[in-house]
């Protein structure tokens, strides 16, 4: 569809609209309980308001690069990503539209707070040295950015990159809509770098798509077995029922190799643009869902944080040392039923919890007398911040979420007219 004359959705009335119950809801909570020294994750305006990624994984020489500069078109123009039969890679870069050919230095992207990547100063001035960012006035870059990364190198150690590579891949990974896991059948072998690259992928298996790239250099039989080869590779890593989808083709702009099975890869290169469109097409369900699943996060961590001051308040006494006390609460929160508590009272899931071990490190960050009870989080004019959060998580998102799908116009969805706190009537009954 990139063919067509009309330009790219607006869809900033909804951002504006996420960004508002992000700010008002979610945001208060987060910053009162310090949610981000837990998780690390802190989510800004650029992140709200960012196109869908696309993330690019995998070992040294598969063809990402190539891949990419197939996808846009970059191919003999001077911002193709330089490409070669030895790891050439080095950089994270980062295509992004713009309206003319430009290179921007990782220095300027992490200063920039209009875009998504501030964040990423955290990692150091090393990386930002290897941090890119190419802008391209292409019509696909409009509604999608892509992420090529450094090939997986197997005998080198990582730290040797001078910054914490795998922590920035878990970066890239927490905030990719989709991500491409490339291979060839040259490279199949799976050694401790890239089982730790899919130990980071835990949780995000409906985002990977694996591909078997130059497909088009085997005979029918040979493809076969490396096809098979490359499933008994990584089905140890891979721990869900249903396994990722696979393509299998070469991407690259020259034709397929003759006597070779032209007519799948051909098939194979469809639909893996057609999974691509899915993934901008759904850009704003991913972003809404998104944001819930953090404020889920946030709520259950400071109901926790309540439960643990809670529980600190009633075993002091006058004659108590409030440092042994709660010392014991943390290390034991079990005889104390904290985690049970939350379980029982509050529509919790168990599987949401956080790790129990994650606490005794944030409590030693921050003690316990620098939090209040949720039920002193409340004021006249803007109500309690659980009271908003929950709102946002069981009516706000979903409102916003729904709209989508009836078509309306979501910019208009606005509390003060249609009284978020008010229950929903059922469309459907005869009143």
């Amino acid at each position: 569809m990139l063919n067509e004359d009309k330009p790219s959705d607006d869809y900033s009335a909804v951002l504006q609209r996420l960004r508002k119950i992000y700010h008002s809801s979610i945001k208060p909570l987060e910053q009162s309980y310090k949610y981000n020294e837990l998780r690390q994750h802190e989510i800004t305006d650029g992140e709200i308001t960012s196109k869908p990624m696309v993330l690019f994984l995998g070992p040294w020489s598969v063809g990402k690069s190539t891949m990419i500069n197939y996808l846009l078109g970059l191919e003999n123009t001077r911002y193709q990503l330089y490409t070669g039969a030895e790891p050439t890679t080095s950089e994270f870069t980062v295509l992004m539209h713009g309206p003319k050919l430009k290179t921007i230095e990782g220095i300027v992207m992490a200063a920039d707070s209009a875009r998504s990547f501030s964040p990423l100063e955290k990692f150091g001035q090393n990386f930002l040295e290897k941090l890119i960012g190419i802008e391209v006035p292409h019509k696909l870059l409009e509604r999608v950015t892509f992420v090529d990364t450094p090939g997986i190198i197997e005998n080198r150690k990582q730290q040797e990159r001078g910054y914490p590579f795998n922590d920035v891949c878990q970066w890239f990974i927490d905030r990719a809509d989709l991500i491409f896991v490339v291979f060839d059948p040259t490279k199949l072998d799976v050694g401790l770098e890239l089982e730790m690259l899919f130990r980071q992928l835990k949780g995000r298996e409906s985002q990977i798509r694996i591909i078997l790239n130059k497909a088009d250099n085997l005979a029918t039989q040979m493809l076969m077995r490396v096809y098979g080869a490359l499933f008994w590779s990584l089905a140890p890593l891979i721990n869900v029922t249903e396994p990722p989808r696979v393509y299998v083709s070469s991407f690259w702009p020259q034709e397929y190799k003759p006597d070779t099975h032209q007519e799948l890869f051909l098939q194979e290169e469809i639909s893996l643009l057609e999974d691509l469109n899915q993934v901008i097409e759904n850009r704003l369900e991913n972003k809404i869902a998104f944001i819930r699943q953090h404020a889920i996060r946030v709520r259950i961590h400071a109901l926790l944080v309540d439960r643990y001051l809670q529980t600190y308040k009633d075993k002091m006494t006058f004659f108590s040392d409030g440092e042994l006390v709660f010392k014991d609460i943390v290390e034991d929160p079990d005889k104390f039923y904290i985690f049970k508590t939350i379980l029982a009272k509050t529509n919790v899931s168990k599987f949401d919890l956080p790790n129990r071990e994650a606490y005794k490190d944030f409590f030693g960050i921050n003690p316990i007398s620098s939090f209040k009870l949720l039920s002193q989080q409340c004021s006249y004019m803007g109500g309690c911040f659980l009271e908003k959060i929950e709102r946002a998580i069981t009516q706000e998102l979903p409102g916003l979420l729904g709209s989508l799908g009836l078509g309306k116009n979501p910019g208009a969805l606005n509390c003060d007219k249609t009284g978020c706190s008010e229950t929903p009537k059922n469309r459907y009954r005869k009143h």
